[in-house]
């Protein structure tokens, strides 16, 4: 948004400005404000003594006051902490710049003065003109209004800064509002900030600057704040820190004006400097004359308007920018465009945050009032949860979770399995070459007996099939551990996400859904330790590969023994030979054992291919086991959560009564953000209503 404005300046035939707004906005309508007309203190200066009595600017007329009065009334109901941005005049000014004699000047009052920091807290000045003789003032702040004279102002605004900021030095983020109401004062509302300084003075914290840096930035960084930067005549203004400032929020200077204090002091380079505009001001230059020791306002003015009109050098500085009446002037010209400009938007940025809240207050649970409602709500979460769980576990859906792949269930089991037959393949027991037939030798020698010489001793190709089985028997186990590992982190993680809006079942969900995880891993472990054992019992299996991979096994045998016996004889190595499906095995160690070999080739490759037979039955049953579990699981067993969480007499239901602090906090911060959104949107209906009427 642009701070920028147009305005026709014409002079009327009683020397009275008339200053006429056209504002282009977002909304498709213009908003069209109608013109204001202004006491021209040039003219005013023809004569010197009707310029002292007048005000410094007349007030508004019918159709500019409410719109002040309506974003005087939305920040004090404090939108801008909902987001809601308010045009508004920032006056910064590094310390002793005359930023307080600037002000002081504006409202006709006094402002407190000291040593360092005067101002230490945002000072919000609501300056209204009062038809009324008597002035009326008075300060809000921390929910309290206290009316206050106008000779006790300094030491009000001192109290109430203590209040807000600490007795001391120390400033704070937390705003003062002064309300002026008082005759030929000029209509505006001004946000005073603290005045920058670098060094901290005894009593100031040592970041004093970095605190007021970004109490300052906070305001004026928002497109819709109009800066007014006050800078010192006796400066150069480009080391002015408050420039540096501003030029971060506003690169070309189209939302910033300029003070300039304290002419008299110096008042030789004083024209080149506002000419020149080094420090690009986009909104232009107004020199003005600080208030000297006890002189009264009038008098101040009186030798405002003679110091540039007869100094030699003053002079010669535009007179449309200078003195205080035409500062006023142009701020109150600024202030009308700026929120002619920014009104339409502010209602759309109401109606679109209330909008929002509204919607995400009817998405919120709603607060559950009876045992009924608690129950229903809570047999929904079951039902939502079992059919999550059905997706990412049997069916294979994932667009509750399309990018965390960790939850793609039935996708992380085919590599969990893959991964586990993969590692029983690569287990020692599958390596055959090893000592190539010494163990199957070894078990022949210890099942000797009376009998046929050509039979294979059963006994003995069990005893392989127990040891090979016991060695690898760990790994199923440890497979299933981490199957339920990860089917546990699912459960928990899905029964967890539907029941997060009642905080109070969190904890019980997660402890029950372990409890039901615990259980059924315990039977998995056991349903495994069978299949192991179940393994070593027997050898027994209907499938054909086993006979087709024997066969072609068996097919090398005789040509084997006879390389060994050639291999053998020998008188140095290498002793290898070379045997399809194994390929080079040394031999060396059969030298001892040549009865034997025939025999434990026999037993070697009959084992070897039932021992594929039996790594793919695990892999095979674990699978099936893994589907089966997990249809129960999701199906029937997580009802046992459903127990476990009503509780044996059935009253654990009524803990879902009480809502999750969290969740009552949202709820209350949500409505409380509807109705300020309700009432807002209440003073800009009215005022835009107002400015219809003004079209009709």
């Amino acid at each position: 948004m642009r701070a920028g404005y147009h305005e026709d300046v014409a002079s009327g035939s009683n020397g009275v400005l008339a200053v006429n707004h056209t504002v282009v906005c977002d909304n498709p309508q213009p908003l069209t404000i109608l013109p204001i007309t202004a006491q021209d203190p040039l003219m005013a200066r023809k004569e010197e003594e009707v310029a002292v009595q007048a005000p410094i600017i007349s007030q508004y007329n019918d159709q500019i006051r409410p719109l002040l009065d309506a974003i005087d009334r939305l920040r004090l109901l404090m939108v801008m902490k909902e987001g809601i941005q308010l045009p508004t005049i920032v006056v910064v000014g590094d310390q002793s710049s005359g930023k307080s004699s600037v002000l002081e000047s504006l409202a006709g009052i006094s402002l407190p003065r000291s040593q360092g920091i005067c101002t230490r807290v945002p000072l919000i000045m609501r300056l209204q003109s009062h038809q009324s003789p008597a002035p009326e003032l008075h300060l809000e702040y921390n929910g309290k209004i206290v009316p206050v004279e106008e000779s006790d102002i300094t030491t009000a605004i001192n109290l109430a800064t203590d209040e807000i900021a600490g007795h001391g030095k120390g400033i704070s983020n937390t705003p003062l509002t002064l309300v002026v109401k008082k005759d030929g004062v000029p209509d505006l509302t001004m946000v005073d900030l603290p005045g920058i300084t670098r060094v901290p003075v005894q009593g100031q914290p040592e970041n004093i600057y970095e605190q007021i840096r970004d109490i300052i930035m906070e305001y004026i960084i928002p497109e819709e704040s109009i800066i007014l930067n006050v800078l010192s005549a006796t400066v150069d203004f480009s080391t002015c820190e408050s420039i540096r400032m501003s030029q971060k929020v506003d690169k070309t200077g189209e939302r910033t004006r300029a003070v300039v204090t304290k002419a008299d002091r110096a008042p030789e380079d004083l024209f080149e400097k506002v000419t020149a505009d080094d420090v690009n001001i986009g909104l232009g230059y107004v020199c003005v004359r600080n208030r000297i020791g006890d002189e009264s306002y009038e008098e101040a003015r009186r030798e405002e308007a003679r110091l540039f009109q007869t100094h030699p050098h003053l002079s010669m500085i535009d007179k449309s920018i200078v003195g205080v009446p035409v500062l006023a002037q142009k701020l109150v010209q600024i202030q009308a465009n700026i929120i002619a400009r920014c009104l339409p938007v502010i209602v759309k940025n109401i109606s679109e945050k209330l909008n929002a809240n509204v919607s995400e207050l009817e998405r919120m649970p709603k607060a559950l009032t009876s045992v009924a409602d608690a129950m229903t709500a809570f047999m929904r979460i079951i039902e939502a949860a079992k059919e999550s769980l059905r997706k990412l576990l049997l069916r294979g859906e994932f667009d509750e979770y399309p990018d965390d792949t960790s939850k793609h269930g039935t996708a992380r089991f085919v590599e969990m399995l893959n991964h586990f037959s993969d590692e029983l393949r690569k287990s020692k027991e599958s390596d055959s070459t090893k000592d190539f037939l010494i163990e199957e030798i070894k078990v022949l020698e210890d099942a000797k007996g009376i009998g046929l010489p050509n039979f294979l001793p059963r006994n003995a190709f069990l005893r392989i099939l127990q040891r090979k089985v016991d060695r690898i028997s760990i790994m199923p186990i440890e497979f299933a551990e981490k199957i339920w590992d990860y089917i546990d982190g699912m459960v928990t993680s899905v029964m967890i996400r539907h029941s997060e809006i009642y905080y109070q079942l969190k904890g019980s969900t997660k402890r029950a859904a372990h409890n039901l995880i615990g259980k059924m891993r315990e039977q998995s472990m056991n349903r495994m330790k069978e299949i192991v054992q179940m393994e070593k019992l027997t050898d027994y299996t209907c499938n054909p590969d086993y006979m087709v991979e024997c066969t072609k096994l068996m097919a090398q045998q005789e040509n084997f023994v006879r390389n060994v016996n050639a291999a053998l004889k020998k008188t140095y190595g290498p002793y290898r030979v070379s045997l399809e499906g194994f390929g080079d095995i040394e031999v060396e160690h059969l030298r001892q054992h040549c009865n034997f070999v025939h025999q434990a080739f026999d037993l070697k490759m009959r084992m070897t291919a039932y021992w594929k037979i039996v790594l793919q039955r695990l892999v095979d049953s674990m699978a099936l086991h893994l589907q089966y579990s997990v249809h129960n699981l999701v199906n029937n067993d997580v009802e046992e959560i459903v127990h476990e969480l009503m509780g044996p007499d059935g009253r654990g239901i009524e803990r879902m009564l009480v809502e999750s602090p969290a969740i009552a906090k949202k709820r209350e911060k949500l409505k409380k953000s509807i109705k300020l959104m309700k009432e807002s949107k209440d003073v800009v209906a009215k005022i835009m209503d107002r400015i219809a009427g003004y079209d009709d």
